[in-house]
């Protein structure tokens, strides 16, 4: 399939990423929000992230550009334009679900319909469309124009043209991409999260300061960043979303999320969207 044109629906932290590194790697990008404050935001995360790469000679000034071309809307009267639809909204299922009945309604019928959900079954949210063919799984990574993975997630009906487009799509963007079946969590949160969760045990535990549990991981394990840092920066309400699916679906206590981490949500120290993780922002 030719893909040309791609629709994000979504224009928070992965969103407005997704969208910049489609546009700077040819694409005709559409990003939807239902929310104009965020759209706004959006634009001003794009330019400053655009401004920087090209700074730093990993774009050029004609890629630059493109992301001034990006058009964002508050609702999806273009959708039908688009050859692939990127869903990128809040991780609740239940969201996710009713977007896809709506895309599935006013996208074309050769549409690829692909979600950035980093935990959700792609089987599961397949079935509210009329395309369960089309349907796939594309996990980015954050922040988006500099993480190459791409994980690639196949429902059970997803069809060979659909993951080779998808493949094709991930390459033409820069990105490695990389197959994962349609288990809890994928392949990055299945071993991500668990580690992040028992980071948070040892804090729970006094095994160490914040810093320590960091700075063990990244001088010893050599991690770019420790697993505290990075669950302030993924979102503490998105570790402990992603550890209840893996306890509930697989069914084994070792996924039990740290009581730590479900009272700082509960407090809503989230991280770095919220000023307040395990550090303060």
């Amino acid at each position: 399939m030719d893909i040309k044109n791609i629709f994000v629906i979504g224009a928070g932290t992965m969103g407005n990423g997704i969208a910049q590194v489609a546009a700077t790697s040819g694409y005709q990008v559409t990003c939807m929000d239902v929310q104009p404050a965020a759209l706004e935001k959006a634009k001003a995360a794009i330019q400053k992230s655009s401004a920087k790469l090209l700074e730093k000679e990993l774009i050029t000034a004609e890629q630059k550009a493109s992301t001034e071309k990006i058009r964002f809307v508050t609702d999806m009267l273009h959708i039908a334009e688009a050859d692939l639809i990127i869903e990128a909204a809040t991780e609740n299922p239940e969201l996710k679900f009713k977007v896809f009945r709506d895309m599935d309604l006013h996208a074309q019928a050769n549409a690829i319909l692909a979600t950035n959900t980093s935990s959700i079954s792609i089987t599961k949210i397949a079935t509210v469309t009329n395309r369960p063919e089309k349907v796939i799984g594309m996990h980015f990574m954050n922040p988006v124009p500099m993480m190459k993975l791409v994980e690639v997630i196949r429902g059970l009906a997803t069809s060979d043209d659909t993951v080779t487009s998808t493949l094709e799509v991930c390459k033409w963007m820069g990105k490695e991409p990389v197959e994962a079946n349609d288990s809890p969590g994928f392949i990055s949160n299945r071993i991500l999260c668990p580690m992040i969760n028992e980071a948070v045990f040892a804090l729970q535990e006094n095994v160490g300061t914040p810093e320590a549990i960091d700075q063990v991981m990244k001088l010893g394990m050599n991690h770019p960043m420790g697993p505290l840092a990075l669950a302030d920066l993924i979102g503490l309400d998105v570790v402990l979303f992603v550890m209840e699916i893996l306890q509930r679906d697989l069914g084994e206590d070792k996924y039990r999320p740290a009581y730590l981490l479900r009272k700082m949500v509960d407090a809503g120290y989230l991280g770095r969207k919220s000023g307040r993780g395990f550090y303060s922002y």
